[in-house]
């Protein structure tokens, strides 16, 4: 197993937090993690996901529910499928922390930051630590593996543990494949978003020709046939699902 570099920040916020939110794209290793840690706290430690039906409906009745764990660490999982429960978290963990208990309450995993940030930061402020799990970068795989090839197994397979430590490359393109489909036809409508797939999956591939790049939204709406709205609308939309990031144009006065 490859060691993550957040390991250590991620077991010092649960130490020192009462609910700590581990953010990133999906299939990125946040569910892996969050179990690995788990192993290295004092207290017992249980785990939900809010995608398996059977744990959903455990919320139907959530404060009840929830009011079971004091003394553990609750994981759960996808927890942008549920942004109500956010107001409860915050009345529970300052119960609990009036109780002596004033941190490893609560570990949230989640894949869409809008909903998650908009959400918590309303009513978690001061209770809450947010960390981003990447894919892995350079400074990880040097520690697993030291040959020089492996920079370059980086760049073609990307940093998504399941494409990386894939068997070969066919299997590793295939996985890539497939999680690019599902991203659009399933995970993105399944959060109630309304996009056009085709369109969506085009923009993402071109994309990909300009990393590094300035972007020209407008000129990807010509292509495309779409606004430069509804272009900035799906970079946005892929930004927050951790699928691209945006960095934004910096210039000074240097007089």
């Amino acid at each position: 197993m490859i060691q993550r570099a957040i390991l250590r920040n991620l077991l010092k916020a649960i130490h020192s937090m009462p609910v700590v939110a581990l953010i990133g794209s999906r299939q990125v290793g946040k569910t892996t993690l969050a179990l690995e840690v788990s192993k290295n706290l004092n207290k017992p430690v249980t785990y939900i996901d809010l995608e398996s039906d059977s744990d959903f409906n455990k919320l139907t009745d959530a404060e009840a529910y929830l009011k079971r764990f004091s003394g553990q660490l609750l994981i759960i999982d996808e927890i942008q499928r549920k942004p109500d429960l956010f107001r409860l978290l915050r009345v529970i963990a300052d119960d609990r922390k009036r109780k002596g208990e004033p941190s490893g309450q609560f570990l949230l995993l989640g894949s869409a930051s809008s909903e998650l940030l908009q959400n918590s930061s309303e009513s978690l402020a001061g209770r809450i630590r947010y960390l981003e799990l990447t894919p892995f970068d350079v400074t990880e795989i040097s520690g697993h593996e030291i040959d020089a090839f492996n920079i370059e197994k980086l760049w073609l397979r990307g940093g998504f543990p399941d494409s990386y430590l894939a068997a070969d490359d066919q299997t590793s393109w295939e996985w890539r494949r497939d999680f690019f489909a599902t991203y659009v036809e399933r995970d993105i409508p399944n959060l109630g978003i309304r996009v056009v797939p085709n369109q969506l999956k085009r923009f993402w591939k071109m994309l990909a020709h300009y990393h590094g790049n300035q972007i020209n939204l407008s000129e990807f709406g010509r292509s495309l046939e779409i606004s430069h709205t509804t272009v900035k609308n799906y970079l946005d939309l892929l930004t927050d699902f951790y699928m691209v990031r945006q960095l934004n144009p910096w210039s000074g006065n240097l007089k």
